[in-house]
């Protein structure tokens, strides 16, 4: 039996059903109101033969004064109930049922955007944290990710493929999207031990496909962050692909006191934290890799230039060790700020104080990159969980050559990180200091 399917032409704004026609004709009513009533008010300046018989009200019992405004009113009604639901019918297409009122996310909107530009410098989950914070103050963000990651699925996928290292990146595009929740569990999945993609998170395989189609990695980054909704961007510290190399006192005697400790050179990001030692230096190879242009322009043009939370020799330092991009944050006008982490790492920074955390950073890129350095100051629990992890104390005397603050930065539910909005907003406010 032959199915008839009434179709409609296709006229547009005019077309059934999309529910703009009524809110139109209304909006165009409205205007001829209010042009009536301006008419009105220019009777006597004879601009149309018309306005003779509005001008015979004046004899009748309607006064002339109530007919203007009654036009005014019944205009300006019509107009404004006629934009509001024109804005409800258009906006119904785009916009999902949890998100807040429109007026509050324009208002928001135009706040971001006029809000100060950030560059944050690092990698890791402090990146994320950071980023996650920010994200709530202004979209003019540029996060500088670090390429020496060659640990997991991003080294895998590294050596298979030849990109960079796509974990850090795929954590901080899910931190500034504006669908952060969902996508970040997306992006976070990793495949079972049943599969040949054993260990691999769905968010290294989207970057790295991303890459094969668009074909390189920093265009594999600038389209997903448009088609992601991210705020702000992310962009590689260098595109060259970079080792991370350490010299590291390790102790080899049973007690661990340090009798019988030997040095060691070791090779790769993974094997630095996996060594448990002291770390003396760390360096890359190539030592001249250039930096990333973006990254530079980034820099020069910020309000504020922060550099971690995050693991301070394979996070922080394997960007700040690129030499064009020390170079630039030196001569940037910007303040400069170095977030210390709240607890010791095992393997990078065990036993670090705040003042050794300092220490180590300008041993390796100078004592004048970065003068303000911001710690805090509450210590929730005795201890971090962890075999050998400490809270990062203060100085036991303040600092002469950098300016110190401390304040509390932690989370509440996890007290040995920092609280995303606490940081950001401490931030905002040495900014505006």
């Amino acid at each position: 039996m032959r199915q008839w399917v009434v179709r409609f032409p296709q006229a547009g704004w005019l077309r059934i059903g999309m529910g703009v026609k009524r809110w139109m004709l209304l909006l165009v009513g409205g205007i001829l109101l209010l042009c009536l009533a301006f008419a009105w008010l220019c009777q006597f300046t004879g601009l149309s033969r018309w306005l003779a018989m509005i001008a015979e009200l004046q004899s009748s019992f309607i006064r002339p004064e109530i007919v203007i405004a009654a036009c005014f009113v019944a205009g300006i009604a019509g107009v404004g109930v006629a934009v509001y639901r024109l804005n409800q019918s258009l906006l119904a297409a785009v916009r999902r049922r949890d998100q807040p009122d429109i007026v509050d996310m324009v208002y928001k909107h135009r706040l971001r955007q006029r809000g100060p530009k950030v560059v944050a410098i690092g990698g890791g989950h402090g990146l994320n944290t950071l980023l996650r914070g920010l994200k709530e103050h202004t979209d003019n963000i540029t996060a500088i990710v670090t390429v020496a990651d060659d640990g997991g699925s991003s080294g895998r996928l590294r050596r298979d493929f030849g990109i960079l290292p796509p974990g850090d990146f795929r954590n901080c595009i899910a931190a500034l999207s504006d669908a952060e929740g969902l996508l970040a569990q997306l992006f976070q999945y990793r495949f079972g031990h049943d599969s040949d993609l054993d260990g691999h998170s769905f968010g290294n395989l989207y970057l790295s496909a991303m890459t094969a189609i668009t074909g390189s990695f920093e265009t594999a980054l600038l389209e997903s962050s448009r088609v992601l909704a991210v705020r702000g961007c992310v962009i590689p510290s260098t595109l060259t692909q970079i080792t991370l190399h350490a010299d590291v006192y390790l102790p080899t005697g049973d007690s661990g006191n340090g009798e019988g400790a030997t040095w060691r050179h070791i090779r790769g990001e993974s094997a630095i934290t996996a060594a448990r030692g002291r770390v003396q230096r760390v360096y890359l190879d190539p030592e001249d890799a250039p930096a990333y242009p973006e990254a530079l322009r980034a820099i020069l043009d910020a309000d504020l230039i922060v550099a971690g939370p995050g693991s301070l020799y394979t996070s922080v330092l394997p960007n700040l060790l690129v030499r064009d991009l020390a170079a630039a944050i030196a001569a940037a006008e910007g303040r400069k700020v170095y977030v210390c982490n709240v607890a010791t790492e095992v393997g990078e920074t065990q036993g670090y104080d705040v003042e050794a955390h300092v220490r180590a950073l300008r041993q390796h890129v100078g004592p004048d990159l970065f003068r303000i350095v911001l710690a805090n100051n509450t210590f929730i629990g005795p201890a971090p969980p962890g075999i050998g992890v400490q809270w990062v104390r203060p100085p036991d005397h303040p600092p002469r050559d950098y300016q110190l603050l401390m304040r509390d930065l932690v989370d509440r539910q996890y007290p040995w990180r920092h609280d995303p909005s606490k940081l950001a907003q401490t931030l905002m406010e040495l900014l505006h200091t």
